[in-house]
């Protein structure tokens, strides 16, 4: 069917009919456009009201203030210490040896036992040497008389001399064959140098030794060398009888109180660190050479810092920091109390407690027990728990 045709039918115009016809899609597309665009519209208001609930809903559910342990920071004088690793080295300690070969005829020792200085060791056979002896007292026996008789002559005139000083030296001859032979028979017989603890034995009678055989170890523990380094910039600080403290993985909780008593006037060019030797009294000689030693030195007494727990710092890789306590005035005049994360500089730590160098003053509190939990802003109540336990003043020594 033409568009002739559809005038007829309807009655109209052919131009009449062809005009209406993009009149009504146009209708078409605005109705469509305010349809979207209600619907549109109605999503937007949807999610903009559904937001507002949320933020009032979170708003309005806050949560409970957390319990935690508060202290004060308090302004103290901390012993300025000065810590190092070591080791004990005994003051007097040798391995026994005989000057002399021979062969051992008696141990008069006990291995592990104490001995005074002089105290006989060991016995190495001697019969050559007590033969010469026996020889060299007759000869200076015999040459005694010769010497007697030679000056009574000579003072008579009735002999030259020169026999009187020929009998002279024929007797200082046999006193000094004696003098020799008894020098090596008191060598056959090996003493203690010192008073100390033997250690192990290392020989058997009859066994054969040469010089420089070792016997046994000899060990002096009434005293005892602590030997530690410290570094060049720390070498300043020290002095000869300036006191020290040592303590060693045997012994836990004790320590041993000595003074130094020797700073090595160099510096080592490898490691730029300085020895420093103390000395320990053992009077018990329950400390041993060898030991592990962590020794403290303490140093004079620097100005008061400020201090708190240890507990109370939280160590991060981005720095140390503290909670700080505030108080807040709500709206309603009620006072409530709030937590902010607060950046400082840590000091050194003695006794439970941390030097705090800059970011608080005294008097100002911070949480102690229960960081974990917090966040800055973070609303808190303080804890009746008794906060955590550190010395009421840090240790002296």
């Amino acid at each position: 069917m033409n568009i002739a045709t559809e005038a007829k039918l309807s009655g109209k115009p052919i131009e009449e009919n062809v005009r209406s016809r993009p009149a009504r899609m146009m209708l078409w597309f605005i109705i469509v456009a305010c349809l979207l665009a209600a619907v549109v519209g109605a999503i937007l208001f949807f999610e903009h009201w559904r937001s507002n609930l949320i933020k009032g809903i979170f708003a309005n559910n806050k949560p409970p203030p957390a319990n935690v342990t508060v202290v004060e920071a308090r302004s103290e004088v901390v012993p300025n210490l000065l810590t190092a690793v070591g080791s004990l080295v005994a003051v007097h300690q040798v391995d026994v040896t005989t000057d002399v070969s021979g062969r051992v005829t008696d141990i008069k020792f006990t291995a592990g036992s104490h001995v005074k200085g002089g105290a006989p060791l060991v016995q190495l056979f001697d019969g050559p040497e007590q033969g010469d002896l026996a020889n060299y007292k007759a000869q200076a026996t015999v040459a005694e008389l010769q010497l007697e008789r030679a000056k009574q002559l000579a003072a008579r005139q009735f002999g030259p001399q020169a026999t009187a000083d020929q009998a002279q030296a024929t007797y200082d001859q046999a006193l000094a064959g004696i003098a020799k032979t008894e020098a090596i028979i008191s060598q056959k017989l090996v003493r203690a140098p010192f008073e100390g603890e033997l250690g192990v034995r290392h020989i058997e009678v009859g066994q054969y030794l040469t010089a420089g055989t070792p016997i046994v170890s000899l060990t002096d523990l009434s005293d005892l060398y602590a030997n530690f380094t410290v570094t060049e910039k720390d070498s300043a600080h020290l002095q000869v009888g300036e006191p020290v403290r040592v303590a060693v993985d045997a012994y836990p909780g004790r320590s041993f109180e000595g003074k130094i008593t020797t700073v090595e006037p160099q510096i080592a060019a490898d490691t730029r660190n300085i020895r420093v030797q103390a000395t320990i009294d053992n009077p018990d000689h329950i400390l041993k050479p060898g030991m592990f030693t962590t020794t403290t030195v303490v140093l004079p007494d620097k100005p008061p810092v400020i201090t708190v727990p240890e507990t109370a710092v939280d160590y991060t890789l981005y720095g140390d920091a503290v909670f700080l306590i505030t108080e807040k005035k709500g709206a309603d005049g009620k006072t409530s109390l709030t937590v902010e994360r607060t950046f400082v500089q840590t000091g050194s730590r003695v006794g439970g407690r941390a030097e705090i160098l800059r970011g608080l003053k005294a008097g100002d509190r911070v949480v102690a027990v229960g960081q974990l939990k917090l966040q800055s802003g973070a609303a808190v109540v303080i804890s009746t728990d008794p906060g955590p336990s550190v010395p009421a003043q840090p240790p002296r020594y």
